[in-house]
């Protein structure tokens, strides 16, 4: 967290980092800081193993879930365990976080019985903004997995006078993905690339990023299981069948990645 605070964000460019899995911290210009989905835990693996999942972490956490109260914000996209993780939350809520939170109903409901004041949560849902700073922050459709959570969103992220990025979330293809995201026009999508769980494949995911024509597509939600694993160049893959194979960017874990928009 001392290394995300001391990070120098340049005007009209978002940085971001990836924790693994659908986690990520972002920073704006303005020094705003906002985690979405942190899973800093190992939580899954019991869990999943009651189901015959390997679901243990392949690689650490790559910060304490206590640092994370230096944060803005704390942005949710459903409530499944690798993203409304207890095992996170806990001691973030220990160490005096107080949020404030976004999220989903189902995932609202979640983070009481964790504990988080109501008042201290903000529900969102598709076309509903919230502002922090100089963000801008509108929950957008996804399409959920199961029954067990029907909420889900995705999030645009877009930074005043700067780009905007488009987190897909947990989210299955559907046209209204690019319906909902296009008007924004995001510069980079963030996309889910996990099949084998109903989420959007490498194919979906680039059919999504030529289909909203971003400049760049970042694979994500592919790493951290072996029974939740997919090659990220299997993106790379289709998005050159898409004919636009030079938009792929692949994150390392815990390094900062700065995009400014081309064309400012």
């Amino acid at each position: 967290m001392k290394e995300l605070q001391r990070f120098e964000v340049p005007a009209r460019s978002l940085a971001i980092w990836w924790l693994g899995q659908m986690s990520f911290i972002l920073k704006s210009p303005g020094g705003k800081i906002v985690a979405i989905d942190p899973y800093l835990s190992n939580s899954c693996r019991q869990a999943a193993m009651e189901g015959g999942f390997d679901m243990d972490r392949q690689m650490p956490p790559p910060m304490a879930a206590s640092d994370l109260v230096g944060i803005d914000l704390y942005l949710l996209t459903h409530s499944h365990q690798d993203h409304l993780d207890p095992d996170t939350l806990r001691p973030y809520l220990q160490a005096g976080g107080r949020g404030p939170f976004v999220a989903p109903a189902e995932t609202v409901e979640k983070l009481c019985n964790h504990g988080v004041h109501a008042s201290a949560i903000e529900m969102t849902w598709p076309n509903h903004c919230t502002l922090v700073g100089d963000l801008t922050i509108q929950a957008t459709f996804a399409i959920p997995y199961s029954g067990d959570d029907l909420t889900h969103v995705g999030y645009l992220v877009g930074v005043a006078g700067g780009p905007v990025f488009y987190f897909t979330g947990d989210t299955a293809y559907h046209e209204i993905l690019g319906v909902a995201a296009g008007p924004h026009k995001p510069d980079v999508l963030v996309a889910v690339i996990n099949g084998g769980f109903r989420n959007m494949g490498p194919y979906e995911a680039a059919r999504l990023a030529k289909e909203l024509d971003v400049k760049l597509v970042i694979p994500c939600h592919h790493d951290l299981f072996r029974d939740n694993m997919v090659p990220p160049q299997m993106l790379r893959t289709n998005l050159i069948m898409y004919g636009i194979g030079d938009r792929y960017c692949l994150l390392e874990h815990a390094k900062p990645f700065v995009y400014t928009c081309e064309h400012l």
